[in-house]
């Protein structure tokens, strides 16, 4: 299970930690990626986490504003993003991948978290 904390509601400019919290298994041999869907729009990928935290990627509209990172023996994942924008509004899921493949691929991913909603005001 997968439990994401942390959304809310913040100014353009502003910064929020997201967290999400792994049970019921041990993901630290697994990779996690951050996901997040805008309304009325398709999901998207936002950035990934290789299962030991040695390679990290984003995507570009999040690169050098967004930070992942994770801490396996808390089994949880983390999401700091700073400088947030009006379009970084959405819910932001968190997702895992029992393989440990690296990978931007939403379908690919076998656990997701039922999300949690970041709204950024202008």
């Amino acid at each position: 299970q997968l439990v994401e904390s942390g959304g809310g509601l913040v100014q353009a400019g502003g910064s929020l930690g997201l967290s999400c919290a792994a049970s019921g298994r041990t993901f630290s041999r697994y990779a996690m990626g951050w996901f997040r869907q805008a309304s009325g729009k398709g999901q998207e990928f936002v950035a990934i986490i290789s299962w030991n935290g040695g390679s990290t990627a984003y995507a570009d509209s999040v690169k050098g504003r967004f930070i992942i990172s994770r801490d396996n023996a808390q089994n949880t994942v983390y999401l700091q993003m700073i400088n947030l924008k009006p379009e970084d509004t959405a819910v932001y899921y968190c997702a895992a991948r029992r393989d440990g493949a690296y990978s931007s691929s939403m379908a690919s991913y076998d656990y997701w978290g039922r999300g949690t909603q970041v709204t950024v005001s202008s």
